[in-house]
């Protein structure tokens, strides 16, 4: 899906837990093709030491970012130079920008001003301005991958609870994207969801897809419908408040 879209990956080195990398770079591809990788930090730090396997894994190429002062960060002013510079040079259709640092925010608004798509990735913790500075911002902890297999409650990994907020804005959504009969196709609802809450994503809720999410939820209904002679089996999904 969307292959054909260039990715710049910049991860914030002194932010990001080494533990998420695979599942991080396996996410990315679902938006595009990661073409410039990068991560930022001193790595004369013996902390970053954990880092070295997975960048030659995953051919993440590291950036040397001294701390010269103490208390100072460094790694977020070299990230947003080369940033600056890859928008300026035109080489990327997106950026992925991974750090769970507010520092970011005003980066990610001056990428999507010139018209490039920008994915937040980053720890729970990450503050509101940076995420909502982004067009989509994903969790790096809904993207680890069980050890329990034998787990089938899937609900019990949720991040967050379903509360009235959560409904109210599905709700709404499917007003927004409804026909005058109420019924409103999921992909559009998904995506206008996505413009009002860019951190919104169905596994934060134990669901892995929207329409599972949906489906437990007794304010609305759903109907599958053919999308039409010789479309095979493939099901169009649209949703109606009740």
């Amino acid at each position: 899906m969307n292959k054909e879209i260039k990715l710049a990956v910049l991860i914030d080195g002194d932010n990001i837990p080494v533990k998420y990398v695979s599942e991080m770079m396996e996410e990315i591809t679902k938006y595009g093709t990661p073409t410039i990788k990068r991560i930022y930090g001193d790595w004369t730090n013996p902390r970053l030491k954990k880092w070295k396997d997975a960048l030659l894994e995953h051919a993440i190429n590291p950036i040397q970012q001294y701390s010269y002062t103490i208390g100072k960060n460094a790694t977020d002013s070299a990230m947003i130079i080369d940033a600056m510079d890859i928008l300026y040079t035109n080489q990327v259709d997106g950026f992925c920008i991974v750090s769970s640092d507010s520092d970011f925010t005003k980066l990610a608004t001056r990428i999507r001003e010139s018209g490039k798509v920008v994915y937040g990735i980053g720890e729970k913790k990450t503050p509101d301005p940076f995420i909502v500075a982004c067009d989509k911002f994903i969790y790096l902890e809904i993207l680890q991958k069980s050890d329990n297999t034998n787990n089938q409650n899937a609900n019990s990994k949720a991040l967050s609870t379903i509360t009235p907020n959560v409904i109210r804005l599905l709700k709404n959504s499917v007003q927004d994207c409804a026909d005058e009969d109420g019924w409103a196709f999921l992909g559009d609802v998904g995506s206008i969801i996505i413009k009002k809450q860019p951190n919104f994503d169905p596994r934060n809720f134990g669901f892995e897809k929207l329409t599972p999410l949906f489906k437990s939820l007794k304010q609305f209904e759903i109907d599958l419908r053919d999308q039409g002679k010789g479309s095979g089996k493939t099901k169009l999904i649209f949703v109606r408040n009740k």
